[in-house]
C-alpha cells in the first residue's frame, strides 16, 4: 500500500479502529494525565489466571510474588519481600507489609493463599508448573512445600499467570481486583481496558491520573493510530512502516533484543513428522536470513535454537545443510520422489497444513515464505489463519505445522522454555513431545541448582532437541516499539514484555 494511500486512511482507520480512544491520549485534560498504548493481542478476558496475553500484568493492575529484572536476568522481589529454603522444597516466603488490593483490603497470607490454588485450580499448566502440595499460612508469611525436589520454584512465580488477586471479587474477566498501580474502570472485549490510577499503591501512587490499553491485531492500523494522534504508544507497528515513523517529528522507535524466538512448531503426532528426515527437510527449506531480511527489515536475527547466542546456556550448533537440495535429500532418506511435480511416497502425496495468526503480522508472512517454498518441491502447504494459537493447537491435532512466536527464557533461565515445551507434561507441548531420554533429562535439570551445572544440562537438552528436530526454530525478533516522546515520559521497553504501564509512567 502506497504512503500516500495510508495517509489518506489515518483519520478513517483512527475512527473505526480506536473508537475506544475518543477521550483523547497523552493530554493533561483538567490536570488529569492519560495515556493510551496500544497493543497488538486482544483479549476477551481480564482474568489474570487464564489470560494468555497476560493483559492485567502488563497494564499495571495485576502484580506477582516475584518479578524479573531484564538488565540483570535475575529475579527479585516484588509483591514477596523475600524467599527461602533450606532443603529446595519447603519455602518460606514473606510477603510485603501494607500492600493493599485496589478494594482497599489487605493483601496478607490469606488472601494470597487463595490466589494462588485459585490460579492453580483454574490452569492446569500453572498447577504442573509451581507443583505445590501444600501452603499453610502465619499472617504475612507463606510456608509452601512443593512436591519433591525444586530449587527453581521461585523463578515460576514470576508467570503472569501467578497474578495475586482478591478472589473474593468474582469478576474476574471483567474486573479483576489486583494490587498494581492502576485499576479496572471498563472493560470492552477485544477493543479496550480503561484504567484510573490507585492512589493508595504500596510503592507510590502512579504519575498517570488514567491510562488506556487498547488493541488492535493490524500492525498497519497500529502505525496509523500513532500517526495520528489516537495512540501514544504502540506495541509493534508495522515493520514497513518503522522508516517513516522515525521520520516523524516528536516520535521514538525502539527496536531490542528479546527473549523471544519465532519457531515452526511440528505436531509429532502426524505420520508424516514421525520421521525426523521429514522435519530435517522442513527445516532445510527456511530461508532464514532472507526473512529476516524481507520480512523483519533487519529487526530480527537467524535462530539456530530456542536461546539467543548470548546466553549461557544457548550451545554451539553444528553446521547444517540449507536450502531445497538439502531438504530433497532429507526426503530422498525417507523413502520420497518427486513425480509429476508432486513430492509422494507410496503413491501419497506430501501435504501439510499449516496454521498462522495475525495478531503477529510477521508470522502469516513467513507462512507464505514456506508455502511457496515447499511449492517448488512439490509439497502441497495448506495456510489455515487461526485466532488463538495456544487454545487451538491444544485442542485440535488436524495441523502438522504451526508459525508460533513464544518467550524462551522470560525468567533468565532455559528450565522454563524447555520443561513447558518438551516435557510430557508441559503447558507448550504442543508438539505432543513425549521422548524418555528427553524428560530423563528435564527431570535431571529441575533438581539441578548449580547455575553451571544448569547451563551445561540446557545445552545438553538444547542440543537433542537440535538433533531430533523437535521443532524449527526462524528468528529472534526484536521487540518494537514507537511512541510519541514529546507526550510520553519513562517508558521502558522491557526484554521480557511483561512490565508496561508503571507507576513512573509519565506524559508532558
Amino acid at each position: 500500500m502506497k504512503r500516500e494511500y495510508k495517509l489518506g486512511l489515518v483519520l478513517l482507520l483512527s475512527i473505526v479502529v480506536l473508537t475506544a480512544c475518543s477521550v483523547g491520549s497523552g493530554d493533561e485534560r483538567g490536570g488529569e494525565k492519560e495515556v493510551n498504548l496500544l497493543f497488538n493481542f486482544a483479549t476477551h478476558s481480564l482474568d489474570p489466571n487464564v489470560d494468555s496475553s497476560y493483559v492485567p500484568l502488563r497494564a499495571g493492575v495485576t502484580e506477582t510474588l516475584v518479578r524479573l529484572n531484564d538488565e540483570k536476568l535475575e529475579i527479585e522481589p516484588w509483591l514477596a519481600e523475600s524467599w527461602d529454603s533450606e532443603d529446595g522444597k519447603e519455602w518460606t516466603i514473606q510477603l510485603r507489609d501494607g500492600v493493599t488490593f485496589h478494594n482497599g483490603k489487605p493483601m496478607d497470607g490469606k488472601a494470597v493463599k487463595a490466589s494462588l490454588e485459585r490460579a492453580m485450580n483454574d490452569n492446569v499448566a500453572i498447577k504442573n508448573a509451581l507443583r505445590i502440595e501444600s501452603i499453610e499460612v502465619d499472617g504475612n508469611t507463606l510456608h509452601i512445600k512443593t512436591k519433591g525436589y525444586f530449587p527453581e520454584f521461585p523463578s515460576e512465580l514470576v508467570s503472569p499467570y501467578t497474578s495475586i488477586i482478591d478472589v473474593t471479587e468474582t469478576d474476574f474477566v471483567n474486573r479483576p481486583i489486583g494490587t498494581g498501580p492502576f485499576a479496572v474502570t471498563s472493560f470492552t472485549p477485544g477493543s479496550v481496558v480503561k484504567l484510573k490510577r490507585y492512589d493508595d499503591y504500596w510503592d507510590g501512587p502512579a504519575k498517570l491520573k488514567s491510562a488506556q490499553f487498547s488493541f488492535n491485531e493490524d500492525a498497519n492500523a497500529r502505525s496509523l493510530a500513532l500517526e495520528s494522534g489516537s495512540a501514544d504508544i504502540v506495541f509493534r507497528p508495522e515493520v514497513e512502516s518503522v522508516p517513516h515513523l522515525e521520520e516523524l517529528e516528536g516520535i521514538t522507535v525502539e527496536s531490542t533484543s528479546t527473549f523471544r524466538v519465532h519457531q515452526l512448531t511440528m505436531n509429532l503426532q502426524r505420520k508424516a513428522l514421525q520421521d525426523v528426515n521429514v522435519r530435517k527437510a522442513v527445516d532445510a527449506l527456511l530461508d532464514r536470513q532472507s526473512i529476516v531480511d524481507t520480512i523483519l527489515h533487519g529487526h530480527a536475527e537467524v535462530a539456530e535454537g530456542p536461546f539467543m547466542p548470548s546466553f549461557s546456556f544457548a550451545p554451539d550448533y553444528s553446521k547444517k545443510e540449507r536450502g531445497p537440495e538439502a531438504a530433497r535429500t532429507y526426503l530422498k532418506k525417507a523413502g520420497y520422489t518427486e513425480k509429476n511435480g508432486v513430492m509422494q511416497k507410496d503413491g501419497k502425496p506430501l501435504r501439510f497444513t499449516l496454521l498462522t495468526y495475525g495478531s503477529r503480522a510477521d508470522l502469516p508472512l513467513i507462512a507464505q515464505v514456506f508455502q511457496s517454498d515447499a511449492k517448488k518441491l512439490g509439497i502441497q502447504v495448506e495456510i489455515r489463519q487461526i485466532e488463538i494459537p495456544e487454545e487451538y493447537m491444544a485442542a485440535n491435532r488436524d495441523w502438522d505445522l504451526t508459525t508460533y512466536s513464544n518467550l524462551t527464557a522470560p525468567r533468565g533461565d532455559a528450565g522454563y522454555y524447555l520443561n513447558a515445551t518438551y516435557h510430557p507434561d508441559g503447558a507448550l507441548n504442543f508438539s505432543g513431545a513425549d521422548d524418555d531420554k528427553l524428560t530423563a533429562l528435564l527431570d535431571e535439570l529441575n533438581v539441578t541448582v548449580d547455575p553451571k551445572e544448569r547451563a551445561l544440562l540446557s545445552e545438553e537438552i538444547a542440543q537433542y532437541v537440535d538433533q531430533k528436530v523437535l521443532n524449527s526454530f526462524v528468528l529472534y525478533p526484536h521487540t518494537l516499539v514507537a511512541y510519541n516522546a514529546d507526550k510520553v515520559k519513562n517508558w521502558v521497553t522491557t526484554r521480557s514484555e511483561y512490565y508496561m504501564l508503571t507507576n513512573e509512567l509519565d506524559v508532558n
